[in-house]
């Protein structure tokens, strides 16, 4: 039985529409009657997953399965090799260095886990100054996307004095003489409206040793309040490249002057009509990434002495493939190129010419890219949805591989496999899907599916690994991920078609790929489940509302479930680019009232539903979550749990401690395991 909730009388009149939000009392954190409503959600939630027959078993193996070491990307610093490592069930990754990389036990240059006891201090952005002496690092707490800069002397072990705060985001770019870095912050708490906090973004110069306060203020645009900044030094020195955007668009300008210069910004691709991004130069020929006129990317070379659109190069045109992510590697460009959500690696000359395909696997995401310009190495780090973190070395001269580090702990392609199916949404449109099963696995109708899906903000659903999904897969369950509209995966265009008036697409392909499934007898809807994080929770509990018969369970975590409201809390406001709001006018308050998922609850009986969430998160607020689950108890017709979890000290997932992953996952596949009759 959940614990019931005080409805009120607070309506709000829409355009001549009247809109009840009977538990807006939850949007208030602080409140006594909030925190005790919330403590009764989660004392109901462990009382479930404590009489859960399978979850002690299931944490047991959790725990073993990602109790191997991992490594991530090496860069290579002065005559260091440095990377975070997690030896198995620490915390938080620990910051080291080698000098070579082999089996030799790696120095600790920075461990979070001794920062803080409850291992909620994370390493979230890492900067070495040109002479790989310092390290400007910058520290978050309980999964706050707030952040503070420290300084470490790289020789001594030691911090140095200065700290730098009420940062989010922000690049640390040291100054081409090593003296001090620049990097972008708020306003200081108490010095503007509560509302402006996340607003009025502007660039600083720290210098070594000055006091914060004393910071030279370099640029900023009072006048446009929601612009950020991020800046870049050329690795020649004598360029500083300054990026401006706005919130989650997908659009940048970049400006450029002299390093050892006061001057103003130069335009460099300052029309404000595409994304635009710095990837390196030589002397006075820049490359850039862009989507202007390509909405799968391509590479631009810009030459400052005849900086005119109409005089741009292009140096890898467009083509079919989305260009995902580009790295200058001296005379190369590496270019991971996205094909039907799945990466590739291809090396080109700066004049656009390939040079090499370096062999990796297919099924694979590549998540970084390093290079060693005295070596000429080029360090490569992938993952897929049966193998965890890997990291291999191209020799850009000899042209051939090696492996850096090989993670421990996966799925065995001689039993487990993922194939890609693509299936038709309801308007016809091919939606690509990625099912991991082990090869057994028969098309038999009775195989528990877990369907996953995000579908916004131009993010991809790419290959990865998860302990927790490999469990579920060893246990015969079928792993299944939607790469939907309003994702990146098919570039600008595919984003697009899943934004404003047409976000019921992204719901709509949704349903269709459990439709598919269940067509295709891989299961039923009792046997399917359905997940998805932040704006996948938004999706989740949108198809919840609308196909609730089509599924056994629901996992929907820390979502946006208010399409309302949802613009007035903390950084909201920056996805309107994506949404709209009901400040656009009468036919955006239409589009996003027909599916907010908060505002189309029914009664009736419900699938088993957990929806989780955490105290601190100051990206999503927990209200979002807190008056979905109020709605839906209350409507709730049928037995099925509505289950509300709440995590204490944590924020949106940012640098989430290992403890506090084991717990979650264990709670949630418990939850599936129970509700889809999994090893009963």
């Amino acid at each position: 039985m959940n614990p019931s909730a005080t409805k009120t009388d607070i309506a709000d009149n829409f355009y001549g529409t009247t809109v009840r939000d009977p538990y807006r009392w939850l949007e208030d954190p602080e409140s006594p009657e909030t925190k005790q409503w919330a403590d009764r959600q989660n004392s109901a939630t462990r009382k479930y997953f404590d009489a859960l027959s399978a979850r002690s078993v299931f944490k047991e193996r959790l725990t073993e399965k990602r109790n191997h070491p991992l490594r991530g990307l090496p860069e290579k610093e002065g005559g260091y090799y440095y990377f975070h490592m997690n030896s198995g069930l620490q915390n938080q990754p620990v910051f080291c260095r080698v000098e070579q990389l082999d089996d030799s036990e790696p120095e600790i240059v920075i461990d979070p886990n001794d920062l803080n006891p409850d291992g909620t201090t994370a390493i979230t952005a890492t900067s070495f100054s040109h002479d790989g002496k310092l390290l400007a690092y910058a520290l978050s707490e309980n999964g706050s996307d707030w952040c503070t800069i420290k300084i470490r002397d790289l020789e001594t072990g030691k911090d140095l004095p200065d700290e730098i705060r009420w940062c989010k985001f922000t690049d640390i770019t040291w100054t081409g003489d090593d003296s001090g870095f620049y990097y972008s912050r708020y306003p200081q708490p108490g010095t503007v409206a509560p509302e402006d906090e996340g607003n009025y973004n502007k660039l600083y110069l720290h210098l070594l040793g000055q006091h914060q306060q004393d910071d030279e203020l370099i640029h900023e645009r009072p006048d446009d309040k929601e612009l950020s900044f991020g800046t870049t030094l050329t690795d020649d020195r004598r360029w500083l490249i300054l990026a401006s955007w706005k919130g989650t668009e997908n659009k940048s300008r970049l400006y450029y002057r002299p390093a050892d210069g006061n001057g103003e910004f130069k335009p460099l691709a300052a029309e404000g009509d595409a994304y635009y991004s710095y990837i390196g130069n030589k002397d006075r020929l820049f490359y850039l990434y862009t989507n202007s006129e390509a909405p799968n990317g391509k590479i631009i070379a810009v030459d400052l002495d005849s900086p005119d659109r109409s005089n741009w190069q292009d140096i890898l045109p467009e083509r079919e493939e989305v260009l995902y992510y580009p790295k200058l590697a001296d005379d190369r460009l590496a270019v991971a190129y996205m094909k039907d959500a799945r990466h590739h690696l291809e090396i080109h000359t700066l004049e656009g010419k390939q040079d090499a395909v370096p062999p990796l696997p297919e099924m694979i995401t590549i998540q970084g890219l390093s290079f060693d310009k005295k070596s000429r190495d080029l360090f490569i780090s992938y993952t897929s949805f049966l193998t965890p973190l890997t990291v291999v070395r191209w020799k850009l001269d000899e042209q051939k591989t090696d492996r850096v580090f090989i993670a421990e702990g996966g799925l065995n392609p001689d039993g487990y496999e993922t194939v890609q199916v693509f299936y038709p949404s309801k308007d016809g449109t091919k939606v690509p899907m990625f099912l991991t099963r082990k090869k057994v696995v028969a098309a038999d109708g009775t195989n528990p599916v877990l369907l996953y899906g995000y579908g916004g903000f131009n993010i991809s659903m790419t290959p990865s690994y998860s302990p927790a999904n490999a469990l579920f897969i060893e246990d015969g369950g079928i792993y299944a991920v939607a790469n939907l509209r309003g994702g990146g995966e098919y570039g600008e265009a595919w984003h697009q078609a899943g934004t404003f008036g047409s976000k019921q697409r992204v719901f709509e392909d949704f349903i269709s790929a459990g439709e598919w499934l269940v067509e295709n007898n891989w299961t039923q809807p009792e046997k399917l489940a359905i997940m998805g994080g932040s704006n996948g929770g938004l999706l989740v509990s949108a198809c919840l509302n609308q196909r609730p018969d089509l599924y056994g369970a629901v996992i929907c975590q820390v979502p946006v479930t208010d399409m309302l409201r949802y613009q007035l809390f903390t950084v909201g406001r920056f996805w309107t680019s994506e949404f709209g709001s009901v400040d656009d006018g009468e036919e955006a308050f239409k589009t996003l009232y027909a599916y907010s998922p908060l505002h189309n609850v029914r009664e009736r009986e419900h699938p088993a539903t957990l929806i989780t969430t955490a105290d601190t998160d100051d990206r999503v607020v927990p209200a979002h979550a807190m008056k979905y689950a109020a709605t839906l108890q209350e409507a709730q017709r049928g037995d099925k749990p509505v289950l509300l979890r709440i995590e204490k000290d944590a924020g949106h997932g940012l640098g989430k401690p290992t403890s506090k992953l084991i717990e979650e996952h264990t709670d949630i596949y418990s939850f599936l395991y129970e509700q889809l009759g999994i090893l009963n």
